[in-house]
């Protein structure tokens, strides 16, 4: 008590206020594919929110889907494919309206070899016997190994490549399988084969999204967050012009804006 006592009075003469505002901590659980733009938007949050805390989660939008209805600690969900935050709405499991905040693109990335140089108006080069390996996410969960598939599908592919194929858990182990070797080439998201570091170690081509239906994404505020002002600050911060030139440099298309389709 005594120690309560000397603190109290050292703080009122120093003129700080005894009870200093309380710092709010939020978790977001994130498609892979947002990890590095989504790393950089945070960067940016952060600056305005000093003794706040935002901590970030990344992994398969259907696996996180699944989690928050099992009662996961997510406060907001941003999803590769908005049809699993809307379900949750349904669900009354979101806080907030459900809010779209890109279309992303899906790429052929290879380290080995020049994937601009292939046949992508039908992926028919993928057929080719020396590759040996194509990485693409696991088409159960994840949005862009959904998308993969049709596109594999569309150009009359994804019977003949079923002893090729190699599936990531979510997109950004895929195309780790790539980059580590274990793949010749992989279809994996623009938005990381964008980063410094995948661009350094090889080059990348889109997937003409004719081939597949659009990868529309979404986030909502989850119902856990229902009184957090923090998560609905960062839910505002995403429409911010940084948040959106920060989506545009990594490749996503914003809500509103055409594709070429």
């Amino acid at each position: 008590m005594k120690t309560l006592i000397r603190l109290l009075l050292l703080a009122a003469c120093l003129g700080l206020p005894a009870h200093p505002a309380l710092a709010e901590q939020i978790t977001i659980a994130a498609a892979a594919d947002l990890k590095f733009a989504l790393e950089e938007i945070v960067a940016v949050f952060r600056q305005a929110h000093p003794g706040d805390a935002v901590d970030t989660v990344y992994g398969s939008s259907g696996k996180f889907h699944a989690q928050i209805q099992q009662g996961a600690p997510y406060d907001l969900f941003f999803s590769a494919d908005i049809q699993y935050p809307r379900i949750l709405a349904r669900e009354g499991l979101a806080a907030s309206e459900v809010k779209p905040y890109a279309l992303g693109r899906l790429v052929l990335w290879s380290a080995t070899r020049d994937a601009s140089k292939m046949s992508l108006a039908d992926l028919a080069d993928l057929a080719d016997p020396t590759i040996r390996k194509i990485a693409i996410a696991n088409p159960k969960h994840a949005p862009y190994g959904k998308r993969a598939e049709e596109a594999l599908r569309a150009a009359g592919l994804w019977d003949r490549l079923q002893d090729r194929l190699v599936m990531g858990e979510n997109i950004a182990q895929t195309a780790q399988y790539v980059q580590s070797g274990n793949a010749d080439i992989g279809i994996i998201a623009q938005a990381l084969a964008l980063n410094k570091e995948l661009a350094a170690r090889g080059g990348h081509a889109l997937v003409p999204d004719k081939l597949h239906q659009p990868l529309e994404q979404g986030f909502v505020v989850t119902r856990r967050a229902a009184d957090s002002k923090l998560a609905r600050q960062f839910a505002d911060h995403m429409g911010s012009p940084e948040a959106r030139r920060i989506m545009v440099r990594y490749g996503f298309v914003l809500p509103g804006e055409a594709t070429g389709r």
